[in-house]
């Protein structure tokens, strides 16, 4: 589902002529099965936001190379990258990134809008896609009238909605109480089950790398797993 191999990038600081180069990931090879749960952990600074992002096609890796769902998409462009994102990933975030404007079912119904799904099929799609995370009743409600628990389910119901290929979460639950992040990790896990999803997950929480069939440590830019630096990509 997910191959990454030798997979590199730095930011340059300082003045031009002057500048000084900073590696935020280093030869980093991993590959993620389909139906999978996977984490990778580390701390503020450790390259996981880098690391997404690349991922996520918002931003360009210095070098290596990116497989997702049998597609390279290293050297894709903007518009490319923006196509294959709307067919092939779900995006789940800390801070929910909803749609303050958009009631429950709009925000949820938003990726399909913008696929072109006709409007008897987006609502059928949604009301089910609702029940599945357990908002059937509250499809009207706006973002500000939903508890934090309740808008990541709004957030998880809108990465789904489009079949993606894979999810890929940025600290889902790191703006949660502890009672909630239970109750959204044993959503994902239910999802993972049931419908065999692919989770890609970002964290540094252990409580949620404890949900993953494999965790892996990010730590200054080097993948580790086990104790050791982990490579297997091939």
């Amino acid at each position: 589902m997910l191959t990454i191999k030798n997979l590199s990038h730095s930011f340059f600081i300082g003045k031009k002529h002057e500048e000084k180069e900073m590696a935020v990931l280093k030869n980093v090879s991993f590959n993620i099965k389909k139906g999978e749960i996977a984490t990778i952990v580390g701390r503020s600074g450790s390259g996981k936001s880098t690391l997404l992002n690349i991922l996520s096609g918002y931003l360009g890796a210095s070098s290596g190379q990116i497989m997702i769902n049998g597609t390279d998409v290293t050297s894709f462009n903007e518009t490319e990258w923006a196509k294959f994102r709307l067919e092939n990933l779900g995006f789940i975030f800390q801070s929910f990134q909803l749609i303050p404007s958009l009631t429950t079912f709009e925000n949820v119904e938003l990726p399909l809008t913008l696929k072109g799904i006709a409007p008897k099929k987006r609502s059928d799609l949604v009301n089910q896609m609702l029940k599945e995370v357990g908002l059937e009743d509250h499809g009207s409600h706006f973002p500000n009238e939903l508890s934090g628990g309740q808008q990541q389910r709004v957030s998880i119901a809108r990465a789904l909605i489009t079949n993606p290929s894979i999810i890929l979460a940025d600290e889902p639950t790191g703006s949660l109480d502890s009672e909630t992040e239970r109750d959204i990790l044993k959503l994902i896990k239910k999802l993972n089950k049931e419908k065999g999803i692919t989770f890609f997950i970002i964290t540094h929480d252990e409580n949620v790398a404890e949900i993953s069939k494999r965790s892996f440590q990010l730590h200054d830019g080097v993948l580790h797993m086990n104790g050791g630096v982990f490579v297997e990509a091939q």
